[in-house]
Parts: C-alpha cells; structure tokens; sequence
C-alpha cells in the first residue's frame, strides 16, 4: 500500500492508503520526491471537473514531479534504479501519424497524470509512488534539486510555446496573465533575445512579482491609457504577444495590441465554450494566430536551459508544504495574488 491524496469531489481531498501501482514490462516505478500544484489541479479540487473532463470516479491528482526511480519493468534498459527523473506527464501513443512526425502533443490517444481526460481517470503524482512509461522519464543533473526538478514540466509547456513562434531574437514581446505559465514565457523570452519583454494583468501584486522577475515593463488591461502606452514604447504594437491568461478579453485585446504581420501564440486555455475573434483584423493586418498545446519533445532542452544557467527556476517556488498538508497546498495555490508556484514535498 502506498499514501495518496485521493480527490473524491468538489473540495474533497483525502490522503488516504491506495493499492501502490504494480510494475509492468517498459514502465518505471517512481518514488515521489517533489510534486506542483498545477492550474488543473485547481480546476478539479474547485468544482470536481475540469473543461469538459468529468471525472467518473475518485482519483489522484498531480503532474508536475521529481522523484527517484524505485524499480524498471522488464525491457528497460534507459534507466537505472536510484535516478533521479522529471517527467513528461502526457503518455502518447507513439503510433500515430503526429507521434512519428514529431508532434506527440497532438496525439488522440494520449494518457495524461493526474487527468480526467481518459475514463476512468488516470491517477497522478500527489502519492508516494507512480507509475510511467519509461520513455517519459528525463534523467536531472545531480546539481539539480527536487523543487526545479518538478518546475521543468511548466517550464517545457512556456519553452514549447516559445519555440511555436517566429524568433523572439529581437522582437517586442507581450504576455497577457503573469501566472506561473505567463512568467515562465517572460523569462524564456528575455532568454532568447527579446528587446522588449512586457507582461499584461489585472492583478497589481502579480504585475509587482512580473517586474521582480526582470520584465521591462507591465500593463493593466483595464487602463484608459493602455493603447498609448502601448504605442509609445512599441509604435505599432507588439510583434509576438503570447496569451497565457486564458481569459475571453485578454484574447480580444491581444488582435489590437499586436502590430501588422504580429504573431498571437494561445497558450491559456479558454474553456468549451467558442469565442468571437475578429477575422477581418486577421485578415487586413495579416495577424498570425498560433495555438500551443502543452509540449513536444522540449524536456531535455528544458534540463539545459536551467541546468546551464540561462533561466533561474528558483524565484518561481513561493510556497512547499508537506504531503500531510496537500489540502492546505491546494488552499495556498488558489491565492494567486501571493504565490506562484506551490509544491507539496512527497
């Protein structure tokens, strides 16, 4: 048996004993060390579902980890036990036609941890073992500790949407929502060039945190004065804006903040429901309108980009709670004006 903070509701989380999962040939069982709170973990403790993912039994939450490899299934020869590892959560197929030409996040047939996507749900992280295929394992530099070990996972779906835009290399570049996801754009951004790296959001404290980080600039999209702002410090407007809110205005207010021939990347997710855009704005500025979906093979890239010291992951760790306090984890996670990135220590 094996401890597990099981979500059986709306706000209902329990640690709880669970059957530890059982070793199968070309998978790794993982001992938890690390494990963050991600926004779809919120969605799920808030209201029992997320998007259109309706959970049809209890089950764990969690994907974002490090852990050490606690024993390989037969067939594995990429791994050894006592490793340490981050984790690609999404299991893809590695069949179809977007997994052989290099775009597993497109896969139909993907197995995500910690998700509600496949029936029945797929247990996560938050416990103290996990199962994976042995592929999704990243090994992390012994210099690496458990916390950025577990930041890599956000970090690969920022670096991802990054690297689904034109070069950044000398562009001004906008973020709408300076979440976790958002600054994690921000400072890639600044990484790959950016001559100008500006956040956008409601929330005074998280355009504070923005500054802290190093951006140029912010914005408060409610602000009278926003378009000539915009248009003195960027003239036309911004060439690459990343949207990473999520949120219906951010989204419209991104087609006139982005200058002609400008890329707009949709990294938040904006739920079922559709969306008016404004196609002629699309068509007579010839804007660029590129979605991006978690990840594709951008961990081991993720791993260097840190490891070497081109972006520090550190700052973006406000809180670490024990596991017996995965409740209260999810609490603090929820006050987004005070707290980037909370991780519970398995």
């Amino acid at each position: 048996m094996m401890k597990a903070a099981v979500l059986h509701g709306a706000r209902d989380l329990r640690v709880e004993d669970r059957q530890q999962p059982e070793l199968q040939p070309g998978m790794v069982l993982l001992r938890n060390r690390r494990v963050g709170v991600c926004g779809s973990d919120l969605h799920y403790f808030e209201h029992g579902y997320c998007a259109s993912f309706i959970p049809d039994r209890p089950f764990i939450l969690g994907h974002e980890l490090s852990a050490v490899v606690a024993a390989v299934g037969s067939g594995v020869t990429t791994l050894q036990v006592g490793q340490r590892v981050t984790v690609n959560p999404a299991r893809s197929c590695l069949a179809c036609a977007f997994c052989k030409s290099g775009h597993p996040n497109l896969c139909r047939n993907i197995i995500m941890l910690g998700s509600a996507s496949t029936t029945p749900p797929t247990d996560g992280a938050f416990a103290e073992l996990t199962l994976v295929r042995a592929d999704q394992c990243h090994v992390l530099p012994e210099s690496m500790d458990d916390g950025i070990g577990a930041m890599i996972e956000p970090f690969a779906v920022a670096l991802h949407a990054v690297k689904r835009a034109p070069s950044v290399s000398g562009k001004r570049v906008l973020i709408t929502g300076s979440g976790t996801i958002g600054l994690l754009v921000a400072v890639i951004a600044r990484a790959f060039g950016a001559v100008l790296v500006a956040v956008s959001d409601v929330v005074q404290e998280r355009r504070k945190k923005a500054l802290e980080l190093g951006v140029d600039d912010t914005l408060d999209p409610t602000s009278p004065n926003l378009a000539q702002h915009v248009q003195e410090i960027t003239g036309l407007g911004f060439d690459v804006i990343f949207e990473a809110s999520g949120a219906p205005p951010a989204l419209r207010q991104a087609f006139d903040l982005v200058a002609p021939g400008g890329t707009i990347v949709q990294i938040g997710t904006l739920g079922s429901a559709d969306i008016p855009l404004p196609a002629n704005l699309v068509m007579n500025r010839e804007i660029h309108f590129i979605g991006s979906m978690r990840y594709a093979d951008v961990f081991d890239e993720a791993i260097a980009l840190v490891h070497s010291g081109r972006v520090n992951l550190k700052p973006f760790i406000s809180h670490v709670l024990p596991f017996s306090a995965s409740t209260e984890a999810i609490h603090t996670a929820a006050d987004k004006s005070n707290c980037l990135k909370v991780q519970i220590e398995i």
